[in-house]
Parts: structure tokens; sequence; C-alpha cells
């Protein structure tokens, strides 16, 4: 088992300093590894790394299963042992993967939720924030969210440099660590330049500061985010990544090319992007059955 251990530890590592994977998908691969080892040894005493079965993997899976772990949550732990055991090739410790023959379950896709450009409208022209540094803040995360359809970890961890008030547009480093350009409006622009020059000096270089001039959290963002989304819309999720829905619904139902959202967002490949398209299509369907006598 300690040498297991070992062996995910320089996976790990692998993926940290290799990879550039984020923290947060660090941490993931990090417990399902932990969880996954630590089966291994209660249900058949720490097998070598070379003797672990499909047939292992498989009772493991079950068992997740059977406490009604999400297909989406089984489907990431099989994706880590995936990874690791490929690893582990790599760097000539086993020879074959017990994971060539595990399937994944299905996932039932769902649209993506957002918020409707109404909503969006009545929240910056009508909603009233404080007018102090808080309120600055909020209104401005709001807008940057939905302007250019960041991440939340983008977001906080966005620095001065980042904005290029010449071309008008932020550089955001996203997953992987892989910089992609975002062109904002002038009005953004000069709406976060005003911001940052009122910064307290001696401030984070972060961008987005609370009043003692420190880096956001991200439960701060997410509770922000929330609190003024409830204020406009009934869509059950109010998090930062449905104003990234909704900035990428908002182009694909207005025209804008779908090789263009993928790269706006960061994505790694245009299928993920695609879910998009679904949500222009139930637009139209909507506008179908209301003007259609047919429909």
């Amino acid at each position: 088992m300690f040498s297991q251990y070992l062996q995910a530890e320089d996976f790990l590592n692998y993926l940290r300093f290799e990879k550039r994977y984020s923290r947060h998908t660090l941490i993931s691969y990090k417990n399902d590894l932990e969880q996954f080892l630590s089966f291994l040894a209660l249900s058949f005493d720490s097998p070598s790394l070379q003797d672990i079965s499909a047939a292992m993997v498989r009772t493991w899976l079950a068992g997740l299963k059977e406490n009604n772990l999400t297909a989406k949550s089984i489907n990431r732990k099989i994706s880590t042992l995936k990874s690791f055991f490929k690893f582990l090739i790599r760097e000539g410790l086993i020879e074959t993967t017990p994971m060539s023959i595990i399937n994944a379950p299905k996932i039932n896709k769902r649209l993506p939720v957002y918020v409707e450009e109404k909503d969006l409208q009545t929240l910056f022209q009508y909603v009233e924030f404080p007018d102090d540094w808080k309120g600055r803040t909020e209104k401005l995360i709001l807008q940057l969210f939905y302007i250019t359809g960041i991440r939340i970890s983008e977001l906080i961890n966005l620095k001065q440099n980042q904005l290029d008030v010449s071309y008008n547009h932020i550089k955001v480093l996203g997953k992987g660590n892989k910089e992609r350009i975002i062109p904002v409006n002038k009005e953004m622009i000069n709406a976060l330049v005003s911001y940052i020059s009122s910064k307290p000096a001696g401030t984070s270089e972060n961008i987005f500061v609370n009043e003692k001039g420190k880096p956001l959290y991200a439960r701060q963002v997410y509770n922000l985010v929330q609190k003024n989304l409830a204020l406009v819309t009934t869509v059950k999720k109010k998090s930062p990544h449905v104003l990234r829905h909704s900035f990428a619904t908002h182009l694909t139902n207005n025209g804008a090319d779908l090789n263009a959202v993928k790269e706006l967002l960061g994505h790694s490949s245009l299928a993920a992007t695609q879910v998009y398209t679904h949500n222009s299509i139930e637009k139209l369907r909507e506008v179908y059955k209301k003007a259609h006598p047919k429909a």
C-alpha cells in the first residue's frame, strides 16, 4: 500500500508540474485515488500495481453506484484511474492497464442553465448597487462574468497586467495555463481602469479586491452572484457558471460562429461548445410555437 501511495504522489506531481492542472482538479484526482487505494486495502489486501485487475475496478465502481453516486461522478473517477494507469505504463511500472475494458456509464445530457437576456438587462439597468467599494466590486464582477464568460477561478486570479487598454481586451489564463484573449467593450475597460485606480495603495495585483485590498475568495464571489441573480431570475442555479452559460447561449442565439464561441470560452474541443446550440434550437422551437398558426 505504501508504494502505491508513493506512485500516486508521483502521478499527482506529474499533473501539477507537467500537465499544470488546477488546484481544484488536483484535489479531485487525489481524492479519487485515495478512495480507490483505500478500497483495495480493505477488500483485496492491497494488491501490487501489476495485480490490480478490471474485476477489482468494477467491484469498486459497483459499490459507488450502490451508494447512489451520480454517473457523472463515477465517470470522473474512471477518468482519474485511466490517467493514473496510463502514467504507470509510461513510467514502466506496469505493462497493461485494467481500464481498457472498463465502460463508463451513460450520462443524460442536460441543457446548460442560463439567465434570459431581459433579466440580465434588468440586473444591470435597474438594480441599485450600494455606492461604496463593495457595491462597485459586485457590479463590475457581475458585468465581467457576463461580458466575457470567464470562469470564477479566472476572474479571482485576474491581474492588472492582464488588462490591455490599448486593444480593449483581457488576457485570461485558463485551464492547463492556456492563455486566451477576450475582447471587452470600451465602457467595461474604462470602468475597470477607474476601479483599479481607486484601489488602496499597496494592495494586491489582483484586479478585484475587498475593502482592505485583499484578493477575493471563490466563495465570496459565488455568494454575491447568487444574491444578485436571485433579484432578477427564478432559475434554480444562480452561480458564476450560469453567467458563463448565459454568455455562450446569448452569443449562439444571436448567430455567433460556434468556433468563435469555443475560443472565447477556452474550450479544448468543439464538442464541449456544441451543447449551446441545443439551447438555440429550443429557443427557435418556442418562437415557432408562438408564431406559426399550425404549430
